[in-house]
C-alpha cells in the first residue's frame, strides 16, 4: 500500500492575511480523491474533489470556526484518513497522535458469485448485511458480525436478481449495489 503522509502547520508569513492560515500537504493523491473537514458530530463542513495525481497543498483559514474538535478526512478508492484537529481560542492544533486510516470493504462480482475483502487492522468489529430486492423493497436475507480477524475474505453465492450490500464497520457504514 502506499504510505500517506500529512502534515499540518501554519503559514510562516509576514502578510497578516496568511498568519491566520493552516497549510495541509499530502502526499500521494489521486484525481478524485474528496477532501472533508467535518465537525464532532460528522456533518460535513467543506468538501472538494483532489483534481491532480501526486501532492495535494492548500491553505484553510480555520480559525474562523467555533472552538471544538474536528478532522481532514481523505477518502481514497479503499481507505479512508482521518487527520483530527482541534480549534481553541483561534488557535489551530493537530492531533497527531489520534491520526487514523480505515479501510472501506472491495465488493467483486463474478456472475454469481460475490467477493467480499476488507482490510481489518484494528480488529474493528464488522457486521455485513445483504439485502435481496423483492418487488421494490429490500429484505434482509444474510446477515453477520465478525469480531476478529484482520484480514476478512467473504464469498456469497447470490441467485439472480438484485442485492444490496452493507458493510458497517469502525462506526461507518458502506453500501454496494449488485445485479445479477
Amino acid at each position: 500500500m502506499i504510505a500517506l503522509l500529512a502534515t499540518v502547520t501554519g503559514f510562516a508569513n509576514n502578510s497578516k492575511r496568511d498568519s491566520k492560515k493552516t497549510s495541509i500537504v499530502i502526499e500521494n493523491v489521486k484525481e478524485g480523491n474528496l477532501l472533508s473537514i467535518k465537525d464532532n458530530y460528522g456533518i460535513t463542513l467543506y468538501k472538494e474533489s483532489i483534481e491532480t495525481n501526486g501532492i495535494y497543498k492548500k491553505g484553510f483559514d480555520l480559525t474562523e470556526l467555533p472552538d471544538g474538535d474536528y478532522i481532514f478526512e481523505l477518502e481514497k478508492d479503499l481507505e479512508i484518513k482521518t487527520i483530527p484537529f482541534t480549534v481553541n481560542a483561534n488557535l489551530v492544533s493537530l492531533n497527531k497522535s489520534h491520526e487514523a486510516t480505515y479501510f472501506k470493504p472491495f465488493v467483486k462480482q463474478d456472475k454469481d458469485l460475490v467477493y467480499l475483502t476488507k482490510l481489518n487492522l484494528n480488529n474493528e468489529s464488522t457486521s455485513i448485511n445483504i439485502f435481496s430486492n423483492i418487488d421494490g423493497d429490500y429484505k434482509l436475507c444474510h446477515s453477520e458480525n465478525i469480531e476478529n480477524g484482520q484480514v476478512i475474505e467473504k464469498v456469497f453465492k447470490l441467485e439472480k436478481g438484485n442485492y444490496k450490500i452493507v458493510t458497517s464497520s469502525n462506526n461507518k457504514e458502506y453500501t454496494t449495489y449488485i445485479n445479477n
